[in-house]
């Protein structure tokens, strides 16, 4: 029998991470290259960055935890509501779960058998899956998904300013622009791995988004440096 392996279990922490890192670099790389195209020295460009960083990693762990903590105070509201309708409706959640495997293709006596014996091993937990939506491996986890989200910005951003470091002031532009390019690829197409989806195409969209990106905020820097 062919073994499948399933990604879903791993959403949470891999869109927290891919968007923390890429974020990260994305904006740092394009910080640094705003700042450098206005004739800022060196040392002010890779201040600015370290700054950017700085504030950039905790401001995405703080967002990423408020944004994923209210999702779990929703589910922690629903299982509320639906452990209050267990206590109070035995016999109508049954019917309502029964009515939920009849919808999934199952006939009107198996689809009560299963209910029936689902709920007496777990009923909340029944509903939480099938009626709600809600999983151990999809549950929100805000705790998780901030420290992931500030660590791969950090992760992301950290490319870009080490790049700066050991580029000289006439060819900074050009250095911080072709290694955030790299890596942005690298960081695309590993992304699209873990996803199960095309390499090519991950790269290639994360590309086209980091060249708008930072072709437009080197645009803002050259032109206020001629301002």
């Amino acid at each position: 029998m062919p073994l499948h392996i399933h990604r879903t279990h791993r959403s949470g922490w891999i869109r927290a991470g891919v968007l923390g890192a890429n974020d990260g670099l994305l904006s740092i790389s394009s910080l640094l290259l705003g700042v450098a195209a206005a004739h800022m020295s060196t040392s002010g460009v890779l201040v600015t960055g370290l700054a950017g960083l700085v504030a950039g990693a905790l401001s995405m762990g703080a967002g990423e935890y408020v944004s994923v903590s209210s999702q779990a105070d929703t589910e922690r509201a629903d299982l509320e509501l639906e452990r209050s309708a267990l206590l109070n409706d035995f016999d109508g959640e049954h019917a309502e779960l029964r009515d939920i495997y009849k919808q999934r293709g199952l006939d009107h006596d198996l689809a009560s058998l299963v209910s029936r014996k689902l709920m007496d091993h777990d009923a909340l937990g029944a509903h939480a899956r099938d009626e709600i939506g809600i999983t151990d491996a999809l549950k929100a986890q805000p705790l998780q998904a901030a420290a992931t989200s500030a660590a791969s910005f950090l992760f992301g951003g950290i490319v870009p300013l080490i790049a700066g470091v050991f580029a000289t002031k006439d060819n900074l532009i050009f250095v911080i622009a072709v290694i955030s390019f790299v890596f942005l690829a690298v960081l695309g197409a590993l992304a699209a791995r873990v996803g199960g989806a095309s390499i090519t195409r991950g790269a290639f969209r994360v590309l086209i988004w980091g060249a708008f990106v930072m072709g437009l905020t080197t645009y803002v820097g050259t032109f206020f440096s001629l301002a």
